[in-house]
């Protein structure tokens, strides 16, 4: 039997509505799962180590379901642009170098140390549409031990020639990532169409086709600005709507869409039927002046929220950050229309802990059966003295680095 048991003031979210709290207690784990959280341990681990971190907390690690890794370059700058420009300036300029693969070593190597610094142990991730550079991603995030969807970026169209193929090399470059790493454990292949501007209706359908095939996820971009809902229309003038656009190419089973700003209602109906997963991306909404997603008239209509840090869009992978501006935006939104209720800390946390967690399986959560991804957070000892366990962790959300986070682990294992 492969025990972990970890001692600490557990918190975590079973529900959005509120925080479970767990003062100075025992989090047991065989095998890489939980099987309970006890106040005093059972004489069945009693003669097993313990990792006693004495007062700090333990909580859930952080997931990040929308994040642009060879982006982190440009973290922070042309932030004075808005989306579409801003690819063009700075983006496809930048993505186009990691042809170079000495250069897409480097770049993804500073990337991932940065990702699991943050505490991030569960991430859904863009490449680039360069099959090669995308392999030395997987490679590295292997090696760190977290869990992560890498996508090769599918594009044919509407971006320089650089960073564009043929559907022929897309799809077959593809096809060869999914076959290399469909059965690893931790780190998978996801389908990737950039977003549908990228990609001709011919390109959407033959990515559907490998979803059904292969039984591989998706991601893409839905509804991010309102000039690029336009131009939607514009190109794929027989889809009903954007959403539509996935799927009727086959692109919706398993599949999860950063942004979604401006859903119609048709869209928001299809998006609960079909289970979508809805990524919420604050920071890199507020930065390119894309809008602020309606999330508390989502939630309240039972679709599926969760975050992402959307960097370079983003500016800061760490997804503490991105809860709080959730609130923040929600609360934006709150003073222009105090009917609509600002999220609270719990639901924000939920969302970048077990709501995303679930795309991959169960993970974000401590309940029995749920594999144990966990943080280990210190702060000051006298927050710890003056303050709540939920108080502790809330400071934490909002003034909190790296540099708190003393232990990280992944399916019950120190990484």
């Amino acid at each position: 039997m492969n025990a972990l048991i970890v001692k600490g003031n557990i918190i975590y979210t079973k529900e959005m509505e509120q925080f479970e709290v767990f003062e100075n207690s025992y989090l047991v784990s065989v095998d890489g799962k939980v099987v309970g959280i006890y106040k005093a341990l059972p004489d069945a681990y009693s003669d097993m180590p313990i990792e006693d971190y004495g007062n700090r907390l333990i909580i859930p690690g952080f997931v990040d379901l929308h994040v642009h890794a060879p982006q982190y370059l440009q973290m922070g700058l042309g932030m004075n642009k808005q989306l579409l420009e801003w690819l063009t300036e700075y983006t496809f300029e930048l993505e186009k170098k990691f042809k170079d693969l000495n250069f897409a070593q480097k770049a993804y190597e500073y990337f991932a140390e940065d990702l699991v610094a943050s505490g991030t142990l569960r991430a859904c991730v863009y490449a680039t549409s360069s099959t090669a550079a995308t392999e030395i991603l997987f490679e590295i995030l292997k090696e760190k031990g977290i869990g992560a969807y890498i996508g090769k970026v599918n594009m044919e169209r509407n971006a320089p020639n650089s960073i564009l193929e043929s559907m022929e090399d897309s799809l077959e470059g593809t096809k060869y990532l999914i076959g290399k790493y469909k059965d690893e454990k931790l780190v998978k292949p996801i389908l990737t169409p950039r977003f549908a501007p990228s990609c001709t209706q011919e390109l959407l359908g033959e990515l559907g086709k490998i979803a059904n095939d292969y039984d591989v996820p998706v991601q893409s971009h839905l509804s991010e600005t309102k000039r690029e809902v336009e131009w939607v229309r514009e190109l794929f003038p027989d889809a009903k709507n954007y959403l539509d656009l996935y799927g009727r190419s086959g692109l919706l089973k398993n599949a999860i869409m950063a942004h979604a700003i401006y859903l119609e209602e048709e869209e928001m109906m299809e998006a609960k039927e079909r289970d979508v997963i809805l990524i919420h991306c604050p920071d890199s909404n507020i930065n390119l002046r894309s809008g602020i997603m309606p999330v508390r008239e989502y939630l309240n209509r039972g679709l599926k929220i969760t975050l992402g840090s959307d960097v370079a869009g983003g500016h800061r992978l760490a997804m503490n950050e991105a809860m709080v501006r959730a609130i923040q935006l929600s609360k934006l939104i709150n003073i222009q229309s105090p009917e609509v209720e600002p999220l609270r800390v719990s639901e924000a946390f939920y969302m970048g802990t077990k709501a995303g967690g679930a795309f991959f399986g169960k993970t974000g959560s401590f309940e029995e059966g749920y594999f144990l991804d966990a943080l280990v957070i210190e702060d000051h000892p006298l927050v710890a003295k003056l303050y709540s366990i939920e108080e502790r962790l809330e400071k934490f959300l909002y003034t909190g680095n790296s540099q708190n986070i003393c232990a990280r682990y992944v399916e019950g294992k120190q990484i």
